[in-house]
């Protein structure tokens, strides 16, 4: 598919059809969560209700079809991000656990009083707090990238920062600003410092064609529920050797080759590192995810988002003038479609309760990311969000119920 045709996509998504006080449903929240299309949500149906049984064990024949489609799941994600191996994906609950996964097994096995982990001031906080409990913990230094006025990483003092380094822990695209960070040259800085790069691509992976090899950073961390699969399943994808010799992050089944009175050894990789029964019917929505997603073809879905979220920027501008601060980068082709805005005098959970009345759903508050709210002077902003569902009426939809909200608090 070379272009995306919204109104086609749009009936793949159910709780689009849906209405909120009488009005259709404008739904601009999927930095958030993504909707689940019917193949996502028939894919999982037909598992929970023809193929259902814990994998990995049983030699019946429900039991190996859900074993079969549970590792098919993880070969469609590995092949979504360009992984050398499918053994190279590692399913978690979600991205933060990718990142506490890495944070407790990895550094807690390699870091020290006084090494160091650099992040930047745009991060979520599932790339702030594990990192922050470590430091607490351990006594490693934590260093910041600050951004510039432009709202992107200022990398003037990236050497300084780097040197002396184990870690450098940075955002693929701000969940805040849109911002899309350029990873491949940072990798290269670090792994010339001796550090190791973990990448949260939460935002990236649903929206960017994402190719793990091109990036060359040691771990990615990114979820399902973002890219239209279900909640509850993430991944966390690193090296092979890498995860070889990390020790497991958490003990009971299925992580063991053995078990004995006086200890245990580990399975392989992946699964060491999957403690218990797994997400098993998600991984499948997972899977289902990917191919919907795959068959619209990547730079598809990114020109549309390009076109998009110019067209809303654009609006807003027009619409609202120096009334409305936007937060974010202005080039196009350095932002995403995560656009975060907030009118003078006006609180942005406000605005967000009013858009509701118009059935339009758009995200107010820190964004998990506090520590930026605080860069940007602010406590809050509003945020409209897109993806392959939504079109330039979502957008039109959003200018005039915001032009409402405008009215209303200038009562």
């Amino acid at each position: 598919m070379s272009a995306l045709d919204v109104a086609t996509v749009k009936r793949d998504f159910p709780i689009l059809e849906r209405k909120v006080n009488g009005k259709r449903l404008v739904y601009l929240d999927s930095a958030s969560s993504a909707q689940k299309p019917l193949a996502v949500l028939d894919a999982m149906d037909d598992s929970y209700r023809r193929h259902y049984a814990n994998i990995h064990r049983g030699v019946y024949t429900i039991a190996e079809e859900a074993t079969a489609a549970f590792e098919a799941a993880r070969r469609k994600v590995a092949r979504f991000v360009n992984a050398p191996h499918a053994e190279e994906i590692v399913f978690t609950r979600n991205a933060t656990e990718s990142i506490n996964l890495v944070a407790y097994s990895w550094a807690r096995a390699n870091l020290r009083a006084g090494d160091a982990i650099v992040l930047s001031h745009m991060e979520h906080h599932a790339n702030v707090v594990p990192w922050q409990m470590l430091a607490a913990e351990r006594g490693v230094e934590l260093r910041w990238v600050p951004l510039t006025s432009d709202f992107r990483l200022d990398l003037s003092d990236l050497e300084a920062l780097l040197d002396g380094a184990r870690l450098l822990a940075i955002s693929a695209m701000s969940n805040v600003l849109g911002t899309l960070n350029d990873i491949r040259p940072l990798a290269d800085a670090a792994h010339a410092h001796g550090a190791l790069v973990l990448v949260d691509a939460c935002q990236y992976v649903p929206h960017v064609a994402t190719d793990v090899q091109q990036w060359d950073a040691d771990f990615i961390a990114f979820s399902s529920h973002k890219l239209c699969g279900p909640t509850g399943i993430g991944a966390l994808w690193s090296r092979l050797e890498l995860l070889e010799a990390m020790p497991p992050f958490l003990g009971g089944g299925e992580m063991i080759r053995d078990v004995r009175l006086d200890g245990f050894t580990t399975n392989d990789v992946p699964w060491k590192f999957e403690a218990g029964t797994p997400a098993i019917v998600e991984a499948v929505g997972f899977g289902a995810a990917v191919d919907y997603i795959s068959a619209f073809g990547m730079d598809a879905v990114r020109a549309h988002e390009v076109s998009l979220t110019g067209y809303a920027l654009e609006a807003l501008r027009d619409r609202f003038g120096e009334s409305l601060t936007i937060y974010g980068p202005t080039d196009l082709d350095r932002r995403g479609g995560a656009v975060s805005f907030l009118f003078d005098g006006i609180h942005a959970h406000d605005v967000s309760q009013v858009l509701d009345e118009d059935a339009v759903c758009v995200r107010a508050g820190h964004h998990c990311a506090k520590p930026l709210m605080r860069q940007l002077g602010v406590p809050a902003t509003t945020r409209a969000s897109f993806y392959v569902y939504n079109d330039e009426a979502d957008v039109d939809a959003l200018i005039e119920a915001l032009a409402k909200a405008q009215k209303f608090f200038a009562v």
